[in-house]
């Protein structure tokens, strides 16, 4: 489980193709003090679990599902990526709840600087419409960040300057395709409802 607070921007130092799979190393300078091999770690938003880890750097693998899912098929090496570990449980949550499983990606419309901020417009998939409120939570690439403004199938997030500066979206552009989780505890509502629903429907 992670909060969606960004603690490093990483760098794609190699990636290798085996078979459908795809085992990435990234460079690290300050998390990587704390990473021990079997570590859980959000990459862009992507739970994924160090398998090796040296000095500087540390491995990982993605499968295809995972490739298929999110961005992490268009990242090239020396690509900048947003990196977390998982939650400890004496700490803040600081952002909200994310847990590093990717519902699906989105398309960077446009990006608009303002005085003290950036706006963003992300189109995404319309049936997962359902999942996202206005004022409510979201994570993009990893990040926790409110919902501004709610379309059928786009959505706005603004970006204060702390976040434009600690996370990978300062070197992002029109086009990119960007990770979306959607707050889990909709999906949740949602699941509840429906089994009610049959229930109800089963005692007539």
């Amino acid at each position: 489980m992670f909060t969606g607070i960004v603690e490093e921007v990483g760098k794609i130092d190699n990636i290798i193709q085996r078979g459908k799979a795809r085992i990435f190393t990234v460079r690290s300078k300050k998390l990587i003090k704390e990473i021990k091999i079997g570590d859980s770690i959000a990459i862009n938003g992507v739970c994924l679990t160090v398998f090796e880890r040296q000095t500087d750097r540390f491995k990982v693998e993605a499968v295809e599902e995972t490739i298929k899912k999110t961005n992490l098929g268009d990242l090239k090496t020396g690509d900048l990526v947003n990196l977390e570990l998982s939650l400890k449980l004496e700490e803040r949550l600081g952002g909200h709840i994310v847990l590093g499983h990717v519902d699906t990606t989105g398309t960077i419309k446009s990006i608009k600087k303002l005085k003290n901020s950036w706006i963003f417009e992300i189109e995404f998939p319309e049936k997962f419409g359902r999942y996202i409120i206005s004022e409510g939570s979201i994570a993009v690439d990893g990040i926790s960040l409110t919902v501004a403004e709610l379309d059928a199938n786009r959505f706005k997030v603004s970006i204060i300057p702390f976040t434009w500066e600690n996370t990978n979206l300062k070197f992002r552009k029109v086009g990119d395709r960007v990770n979306l989780e959607f707050d889990f505890f909709g999906k949740y509502v949602e699941r509840f409802l429906k089994t009610m629903e049959v229930k109800l429907w089963r005692e007539g």
